[in-house]
C-alpha cells in the first residue's frame, strides 16, 4: 500500500511539473537583494507622479517625482532679429567655409539664452525599521501585470510585507506595510529633499514638504497622510508608528505649474485636494481601482515566446547570463511587455509626455536636463504605443505639440521669416523651440515635422477621421514652414533645407538627408491628409510640386546612402546617430519593394557605422536590421541592448542596468521603448500597405505568440507560430477597410466589416 501511495505521490508530482511547465512565466521583475543605487531600484508611476523604491529592509528608500518639477520660467527663447543673418549664412555653407558659418549663427542665430531647463527631483520618503538589520527570505519585486512594488522579508519569525504603486484614478503613491503578527510593525517616517530650499511640517499623522527650485519660479508642496491600526505619534518632525500590524501611507504631490505660459496654481491646495478625496476609502478600494484602471490598458496585449527555465532566476542574473548566452525567449517577451508598463506608468491623457529619463530622475542637474530631445528621443519613447494598443498614452505627445506650435511660430518669423512652426532639436516644459546649446548642433530644422508625422500613424492605426480634423492645422503649419523654409541650391538646383545638421555629427551643413526624408515624409502626410478630409486642394497642389525638386536621396562612393548633400561619408566613422537611414525606419520611403538599390545602400551604411552604441542607437539599429528583414542581425542588437550596462570592471556601455532600465549610458528609458518596438517589428509589419506577418522572424524565437498587435488601417490582430511557421491568424477589423495580408509568398486581399474577426491557418487559407 505505501508503495502504491509513493508511486501515485510520484505521478502526482511530475503532473505537477509538467503544469508548471507549461504555465506562462509572470512578467515580473524580482531580486533577493534591495537595491543599493538608482538604477537598481524599481520604478512605478501614474503619468505625473513617479516613483523609485529601493526596498530596502532597515531603511525605505522612496524617490519621487512631478512631472511639472522644472528650473525656468515662462520664456520666449527666440533670437530676435535672427532671420537677418539667415542668408548670409546660407551663402557661407555653399561657398564651402562651414566653419565662418557657424560662428556667425552662434552669435546671431541661436536660443536667448543659449541652454533650456531642467527636469527636477520632487522629494523622498525615507522609513526607518530599528531592529531590521538580521532578516532572511528577503525578495523584491514588480509585478508588471499589476503595476505594484513590493518588498517582504522575515525578522524574529515575523514577516514583513509591503506594496507601493501610483494610482492613476486617484492621483496619489501608495505604500502599504504589513506584518503576519499583531502589533509587530514599529517604523518612522521622514520626507526630505535635495533640494537647498525645502521645508518640512509635522502635525499628527500628516506630513508637508514644500520645494522650491533654485534656478526658476516653480515650487512644489508634497503632502502625505498615515492610517494605521497602531498608535502614532509626531516627533522631532518625523513621524513614529508603533503597536501597528498594518500601516497606509498616501503621498500627494503638486506645483504651482498651470501651463507654459502660467504658474499661478495652488500647489498646497492641489496637493490637499487629492488626499481629501481618499476619505472614507481602504487601502483595498484604492488597490483594486489602480489595478482595474491599469488593467485596462495592460490587458489588451500579451505576448509568449516560451520559456526555458531563466524565468525563474533573479533578473540582475538574467541579464548576465543573457550575455553569456543569448537564449531567454521569454526575457523578450518580458522586455516588450515592460515598455509597455513603462509607457502606462509615465505618459496617461491629461498629462505631459515622457522626458529623456520618462518621469524619473533623482538629480538636481540630470543628464542631459532631462528634458524632450527630439532628433530621436522623444520621438522613440512614442514607437511602440501605437503597436502595442496603448493609442490613449499618445495623448500627452499631442498635447506638447499644440503647445510647441505656438512657441515654433515665434521662432519661424523670428529666425526663417517664414510662417507655420518650427522645432529645433530640444524642447522643455517652457516649450522652447529655438536651437539650443552650439550651432554645430543645435540648428537641426526637423524635430517638429518629424513629431508631427506621429499625428499621421495615430490616424493610420486608429482612422480615427475626426482626431485627424482635430489634427489637420498643426500637421499644415509645420508643412507651410517647410515650403517657405527651402531654398534653391546654388551648387546642385535642388530645393534643399539650409541651414542644418544631420544630428549631432558633420557640424553645421547645408542639405542633410535626414532633413529631405522627413520633409518629403510630412509633405505628402498633408497631401494625403488633405484628401482624406477634402480640404485644403490648393496647398496640396503646391506640395505636389515641391517634392520633386527636393533634393533625393543618393548613393555614394562607398555604395552607401549618402548622409550629406556632398559625397564626403566616412566608412570608419562609427557614430551613434544613424539618421539618414531615416526614410527605412521609422519612415518607410526607403523599402525593398520599391526602392531596392536605396535599400542596399542604407544597409550599407549601417553596416559602416557598426554594431556598437549607446542603449537607444542599439535600440533604433533593432528596428533598421528589422526593416531589412535580417531578423538574426537584430537579434544581435537585442543580444547587446539587453546584457549588463555595468560591465565586470565597473566600466558602463550601452545595455540595461538591473532594473532593465536602458543605458545610454547613463540612463535614458528610450531605448526602452524603442527595443520593444524592435522586437514587434520583427514579428509583423505594415507600412508598405499590407500586413507581413513574420517578416524577419529570427532563429532564436522559433515558438511563439502575440495578441492585441495592432496594425495600420485600422486592424488588431492574434497570431502564433511554431517551428519558425506560421500555424493560425486572426484579425480584427477595427474600421472595416480592405485588408491586405502577406505570409512568406503568400498575399491575400479581402473586404471587413467593421467589429468582425477573420480567422487562417498557416497557409492564409
Amino acid at each position: 500500500m505505501k508503495k502504491l501511495i509513493f508511486s501515485l505521490v510520484c505521478i502526482l508530482f511530475l503532473v505537477s511539473c509538467e503544469t508548471a511547465k507549461e504555465q506562462p512565466a509572470e512578467f515580473r521583475l524580482f531580486y533577493n537583494e534591495p537595491a543599493e543605487i538608482w538604477t537598481e531600484a524599481l520604478p512605478i508611476g501614474n503619468g505625473r507622479l513617479g516613483a523609485m523604491i529601493y526596498g530596502g529592509v532597515s531603511q525605505e528608500h522612496i524617490q519621487f517625482n512631478e512631472e511639472t518639477l522644472w528650473t525656468g520660467e515662462p520664456h520666449d527663447y527666440s533670437h530676435k532679429g535672427a532671420s537677418n543673418y539667415l542668408a548670409e549664412i546660407r551663402q557661407l555653407l555653399a561657398d564651402g567655409k562651414q566653419r565662418e558659418a557657424q560662428n556667425l549663427a552662434s552669435e546671431k542665430f541661436m536660443s536667448v539664452p543659449l541652454h533650456q531647463k531642467a527636469y527636477q527631483p520632487f522629494g523622498d520618503l525615507y522609513l526607518q525599521f530599528p531592529g531590521h538589520e538580521n532578516y532572511t527570505a528577503y525578495q523584491r519585486e514588480l509585478d508588471i501585470e499589476k503595476a505594484l512594488a513590493k518588498t517582504s522579508y522575515i525578522v524574529d519569525g515575523v514577516q514583513y510585507k509591503r506594496e507601493v504603486f501610483a494610482s492613476f484614478p486617484n492621483q496619489v503613491i501608495a505604500v502599504n506595510l504589513s506584518a503576519d503578527k499583531k502589533k509587530a510593525l514599529n517604523f518612522e517616517l521622514a520626507l526630505d529633499a535635495v533640494h537647498e530650499q525645502k521645508a518640512v511640517f509635522t502635525e499628527g499623522n500628516t506630513m508637508e514638504l514644500k520645494v522650491n527650485v533654485k534656478d526658476g519660479a516653480l515650487y512644489g508642496v508634497a503632502t502625505l497622510v498615515v492610517k494605521t491600526d497602531g498608535a502614532f505619534a509626531a516627533v522631532d518632525n518625523n513621524i513614529q508608528i508603533k503597536d501597528a500590524s498594518e500601516a497606509t501611507i498616501y503621498l500627494s504631490a503638486a506645483t504651482n505649474y498651470v501651463n507654459f505660459n502660467d504658474v499661478s496654481a495652488d500647489a498646497k491646495k492641489l496637493a490637499g485636494e487629492k488626499l481629501k478625496h481618499l476619505e472614507g476609502k481602504k487601502y483595498q478600494e484604492l488597490k483594486a481601482d489602480h489595478i482595474a484602471d491599469y488593467q485596462q490598458l495592460y490587458n489588451r496585449f500579451k505576448i509568449d515566446f516560451g520559456d526555458n527555465g531563466r524565468a525563474a532566476m533573479t533578473t540582475e542574473k538574467r541579464i548576465v547570463e543573457f550575455e553569456r548566452l543569448p537564449e531567454d525567449p521569454q526575457l523578450l517577451a518580458l522586455y516588450v511587455q515592460y515598455a509597455r508598463y513603462l509607457t502606462i506608468a509615465g505618459s496617461r491623457e491629461g498629462t505631459r509626455p515622457t522626458t529623456l529619463q520618462g518621469i524619473w530622475n533623482d538629480k538636481i542637474r540630470p543628464p542631459w536636463e532631462s528634458k524632450y530631445t527630439v532628433n530621436i528621443n522623444t520621438e522613440m519613447n512614442y514607437w511602440p504605443v501605437e503597436l502595442t494598443n496603448l493609442p490613449e498614452c499618445h495623448e500627452p505627445l499631442f498635447t506638447m505639440l499644440k503647445e510647441v506650435a505656438e512657441t515654433g511660430a515665434i521662432v519661424a518669423r523670428e529666425h526663417y521669416n517664414c510662417d507655420g512652426w518650427v522645432l529645433h532639436h530640444n524642447t522643455d516644459i517652457w516649450r522652447g523651440a529655438a536651437p539650443i546649446n552650439a550651432s554645430n548642433h543645435g540648428i537641426w530644422v526637423t524635430g517638429g515635422a518629424w513629431l508631427s508625422t506621429h499625428f499621421w500613424e495615430h490616424y493610420l492605426f486608429t482612422q480615427d477621421k475626426k482626431f485627424l480634423e482635430e489634427n489637420y492645422e498643426l500637421i499644415k503649419g509645420s508643412a507651410q514652414f517647410f515650403a517657405q523654409f527651402l531654398y534653391r541650391d546654388p551648387n546642385t538646383g535642388y530645393l534643399i533645407s539650409s541651414p542644418s545638421n544631420s544630428p549631432e555629427i558633420g557640424g553645421l551643413v547645408a542639405g542633410p538627408t535626414m532633413d529631405h526624408q522627413i520633409i518629403r515624409a510630412l509633405f505628402r502626410i498633408c497631401i494625403e491628409a488633405s484628401e482624406k478630409l477634402n480640404k485644403d486642394h490648393a496647398f496640396a497642389e503646391e506640395l505636389k510640386a515641391l517634392i520633386p525638386q527636393i533634393a533625393p536621396n543618393q548613393i555614394g562612393q562607398y555604395g552607401q546612402l549618402q548622409e550629406w548633400l556632398e559625397d564626403k561619408d566616412n566608412p570608419e566613422v562609427k557614430h551613434r546617430h544613424v539618421s539618414h537611414l531615416w526614410a527605412v525606419y521609422p519612415g518607410s520611403e526607403i523599402n525593398p519593394e520599391e526602392t531596392p538599390e536605396l535599400m542596399n545602400a542604407a544597409q550599407q551604411s549601417l553596416e559602416f557605422r557598426g554594431d556598437g552604441g549607446t542603449g537607444w542607437s542599439l535600440a533604433w539599429k533593432i528596428n533598421y536590421w528589422a526593416r531589412f528583414l535580417d531578423g538574426n542581425h537584430a537579434y544581435k542588437m537585442i543580444h547587446r541592448l539587453l546584457s549588463p550596462a555595468i560591465t565586470p570592471d565597473n566600466k558602463e556601455r550601452g545595455g540595461s542596468y538591473v532594473n532593465l532600465f536602458d543605458a545610454h549610458p547613463p540612463f535614458q528609458i528610450d531605448g526602452n521603448f524603442g527595443g520593444a518596438s524592435g522586437i514587434i517589428e520583427l514579428l509583423l509589419q505594415s507600412h508598405l500597405g499590407k500586413i507581413e506577418l513574420l517578416p524577419a522572424l529570427p532563429s532564436a524565437l522559433p515558438n511563439g505568440n502575440i495578441s492585441g498587435v495592432c496594425a495600420r488601417g485600422g486592424f488588431e490582430l492574434a497570431f502564433s507560430w511554431k517551428d519558425g511557421q506560421l500555424e493560425k491568424v486572426e484579425v480584427l477589423s477595427k474600421a472595416g477597410n480592405t485588408c491586405h495580408l502577406k505570409y512568406n509568398d503568400t498575399l491575400i486581399e479581402f473586404e471587413t466589416e467593421k467589429g468582425k474577426s477573420y480567422s487562417f491557418n498557416g497557409e492564409l487559407k
